[in-house]
């Protein structure tokens, strides 16, 4: 998993409270798209029109926004069902943090699985992000280890982020690959009850359930 430090990047604004998961990635892409081509099909419902053809009044099929990597959207986003391509697929667009009021609680722990950095802030304070960035100017500066969020105009929003989350983003690391960090206690471990407890580990071992005479 790509670490996640510092970032610069133009922000692209998502004006909208709400969006689901749904909206981010239809569950047919989900079922039938490889994990790195999900890209194209993220926010399929607002980028296309009914015949299939890019709509130029969306905000992500405009030039000035096409290298955007920071998305600014509405409160309760990535809201719904559960469901972690949502984030591969704003992955896929280029998109390496979400800034809003809130989010879904689902959709924010699997950010964290995937090198994305969620930022919570005030809602004041995003739709004071979300104008400027309308004109396709806005560069902002994220820096994690300071927890700080930098406009333009010098301006330093602090965000929180909980510690092992905040340490994991930085090193690069999900849940899997933290474990496996303790592989050798982990496999002491296995060794000792293996010799405490040596009955569990018979191999063709079946338990019965039943009532004792």
């Amino acid at each position: 998993m790509q670490p996640f430090i510092r970032h610069s990047g133009q922000a692209v604004p998502l004006a909208r409270s709400n969006i689901d998961t749904d909206v981010i990635i239809r569950m047919e892409r989900c079922a039938g798209v490889e994990r790195n081509s999900l890209g194209p099909w993220a926010f399929e419902s607002i980028r296309y029109t009914p015949s299939g053809t890019p709509d130029p009044t969306c905000v992500f099929n405009q030039t000035q926004f096409k290298d955007a990597s920071i998305l600014v959207a509405g409160p309760n986003f990535g809201c719904g069902s559960s469901r972690e391509m949502a984030v591969w697929a704003l992955a896929g667009m280029g998109i390496r943090s979400v800034i809003a009021p809130s989010f879904g609680p689902i959709f924010h722990a699997n950010c964290f699985q995937n090198g994305m950095l969620p930022i919570c802030l005030p809602l004041d304070i995003v739709e004071t992000l979300l104008q400027p960035a309308a004109t396709g100017h806005l560069v902002l500066d994220i820096d994690l280890p300071n927890q700080t969020v930098c406009s333009p105009t010098g301006e330093a929003f602090r965000f929180d982020i909980e510690p092992l989350r905040k340490s994991m983003l930085m090193k690069g690391l999900d849940e899997i690959t933290l474990s496996l960090q303790h592989e050798a206690a982990i496999a002491a471990w296995q060794q000792r009850d293996r010799e405490s407890r040596p009955w569990i580990y018979t191999p063709g071992l079946t338990f019965e359930s039943g009532g004792h005479d």
